[in-house]
């Protein structure tokens, strides 16, 4: 796999195959959102990754948190939100917004060379005011150039990650959302995704995390209390969902949703949460 995508880090590369979910899903016959720059944005390498990984339900699930996510984007009346590990995401080019929002775009440098690049002089919609912002999560000095990039600790924030958490130690991922907590204001809200522990364990999809790390990407986190995980870092789950109960394809969801109580039931999980005053995370 070669060409204009040689400069992305492993990480990054996770980017095209979600671009080309995404796509595939914009072609479905009931498709749950259109995203008319996924195509491109994958380029010929995104379809291939997307093969490489592929499970019963990898493509699907991404095209349901990706609807999902769209609605909790298009409800926040945040009008500063925050995109951490961005990747290849155009939610700016393709859900309108009521007045203008200022959307921060946090990924490695590489990747977002490539999708502007990729992206050409097309423009957000009407009221946007898209920033990229090159910096490496994992580096943990990301909040100085969101600072730099104009980013307001005062107003309210909706930050997102999306298709991130997994991929850091359980310790990273902690303080990432405790960082995104402490450059909050009152009124901020977060929205997230999660694998559980036995995701990870899932003979199932085996195959599928085994190819991940081969390519560099191996999941290293997993949590069964995200309401827990997230209050830790200052977070108050509002909503919990997983595939097949969140109004979006659920009768496209092939397995059916198991009771919390089976704490043994591999999970995906997408939540929102809203800011708490914690003063122990200071």
């Amino acid at each position: 796999m070669s060409g204009v995508t040689d400069s992305l880090q492993p990480v990054s590369r996770t980017a095209l195959w979600t671009a080309a979910a995404r796509a595939a899903e914009s072609r479905h016959p009931a498709a749950l959102f259109d995203d008319p720059l996924a195509g491109a944005l994958a380029g010929t390498e995104g379809p291939q990754l997307l093969t490489r990984y592929d499970s019963t339900v990898t493509a699907l699930f991404v095209a349901i948190r990706t609807a999902v996510i769209d609605q909790f984007f298009r409800d926040s009346v945040c009008s500063q939100i925050v995109l951490l590990a961005a990747g290849l995401d155009t939610r700016a080019y393709r859900i309108p917004r009521p007045g203008p929002t200022e959307v921060f775009e946090v990924d490695h440098e590489a990747l977002q060379r490539y999708k502007t690049a990729t992206i050409g002089d097309r423009a957000p919609l009407p009221g946007y005011d898209v920033r990229h912002v090159g910096s490496d999560l994992a580096a943990g000095d990301w909040d100085v150039a969101l600072g730099q990039a104009g980013f307001d600790p005062e107003r309210p924030t909706l930050w997102i990650a999306e298709g991130l958490l997994f991929f850091l130690p359980e310790t990273d991922a902690s303080a990432l959302l405790k960082k995104a907590h402490g450059a909050s204001a009152p009124g901020s809200e977060l929205v997230v995704d999660f694998t559980s522990r036995a995701s990870l364990r899932n003979p199932y999809a085996a195959e599928f995390l085994a190819r991940l790390a081969e390519d560099g990407n191996p999941w290293l986190f997993g949590t069964d209390q995200p309401e827990e995980f997230l209050a830790a870092a200052g977070w108050a789950a509002t909503s919990v969902l997983e595939p097949g109960a969140t109004q979006q394809g659920d009768d496209r969801w092939p397995y059916p949703v198991e009771p919390r109580a089976n704490r043994y039931a591999p999970r995906n999980w997408i939540s929102h949460s809203r800011w708490i005053a914690d003063d122990s995370l200071a």
